[in-house]
């Protein structure tokens, strides 16, 4: 299983952005200015990420001094997602920084008229530190986080599962409904079917997966006889969103996934997110961190830190493998659309880990 090159992530046109920026700024911070504006080299698919300084006749203190803003993606250029609510991801943020000890940025802006930059954004405090990288994974040699030694991982996992524990306990339920996805039947119920919703706006007019619909059915066969009590979910809950000063965290990123769901369904991304790097990287001949996010230990942990004992981890994790597996076809197909890749005559092998996917669905992976 080779690593794909890296698909392109915007059409956007970095200096015109820049220019609009400073002129929307000023409107906000009268004499101010966008500076030192520059794209990420591993911006996302989905929302992208924008980083800048404000330059201004008086002095500013920090946050108006380095920032971040996240805009939403161009829907012209074949998005990962169907909808990117700027406005949702702005509320989650600020719900989290008021009710809990996570560090989340501090959220300064927000703006709903996609006429300043052709699309919402917000803008936020940048905070410094290092990313668990994604390409090249942070499981491949030659990053930091391969390079730690096996306690500052640990460090690492303990301060990240952490994260997680607080947030899924100290949110209010009820301050986060605007996050309970439409639909009939409980929250897990909802979640699956905004799932399936999305496979079928994937595959549109495109070839189907039959991998992604056994794994679908595979789920319906594991379904969890009770789900237990929703709770806020982070969405996209894993370490290459988070900023860390060292081993600790700093700032929690990327909360457009966020979404009212069991504990589980974070807790299965964080761990298979973790699986799919690693298998990745051993596919390609390289060794991984093994030992780093294991399953086992990660519940564990969790139980102790909230009194909840994850349970249905087989069906939660599959879960995590069949939605990333959905984001990998769509990300193929938008690389067959700018001609990067050509759609081959089995789709199922445009998803980087069909093979762990096609192990989950036979009950054989985490044996």
């Amino acid at each position: 299983m080779a690593m794909a090159s890296r698909p392109r992530t915007s059409t956007r046109d970095p200096e015109e952005i820049a220019h609009r920026l400073t002129v929307w700024l000023a409107t906000r911070l009268p004499g101010a200015r966008a500076t030192a504006v520059t794209v990420p080299v591993a911006n996302g698919m989905s929302s992208e990420t924008l980083l800048f300084d404000i330059e201004h006749p008086t002095r500013l203190q920090p946050p108006f001094r380095a920032c971040a803003l996240r805009l939403a993606a161009d829907p012209s250029a074949y998005t990962v997602f169907p909808v990117y609510d700027m406005v949702r991801q702005y509320r989650t943020m600020r719900l989290v920084a008021q009710h809990t000890d996570v560090p989340v940025p501090r959220v300064l802006w927000l703006e709903e008229d996609p006429g300043p930059l052709g699309a919402p954004f917000f803008v936020m405090e940048r905070v410094e530190g290092r990313v668990p990288p994604d390409v090249m994974p942070y499981t491949y040699e030659g990053n930091w986080l391969h390079a730690a030694s096996d306690g500052q991982r640990e460090r690492l996992e303990a301060a990240t599962i952490g994260l997680l524990a607080r947030l899924h306990d100290q949110v209010p339920l009820e301050k986060a409904q605007f996050l309970t996805l439409p639909g009939d039947g409980d929250a897990l119920h909802r979640h699956v079917t905004a799932q399936r919703a999305y496979y079928h706006w994937v595959v549109d007019g495109l070839p189907r997966s039959p991998l992604i619909e056994e794994a679908f059915d595979r789920l319906a066969h594991l379904w969890p006889r009770d789900p237990g009590a929703p709770v806020l979910n982070w969405g996209d809950a894993r370490i290459g969103n988070v900023i860390y000063d060292g081993f600790e965290p700093v700032a929690v990123l990327d909360w457009e996934m966020a979404a009212v769901a069991p504990r589980e369904v974070d807790l299965g991304w964080t761990l298979y997110l973790h699986r799919f790097f690693h298998d990745l990287t051993v596919a390609s001949g390289g060794r991984g961190l093994p030992d780093f996010l294991r399953r086992e230990r990660v519940e564990e942990r969790y139980a102790r830190l909230t009194g909840h004992i994850p349970r249905d981890m087989d069906f939660y994790t599959l879960y995590a493998a069949l939605r990333q597996a959905i984001v990998m076809l769509r990300v193929a197909y938008r690389q067959a659309h700018f001609g990067e890749v050509a759609v081959p005559a089995d789709p199922d092998t445009l998803i980087l880990h069909h093979d762990s996917l096609r192990a989950m669905v036979q009950g054989g992976y985490w044996s």
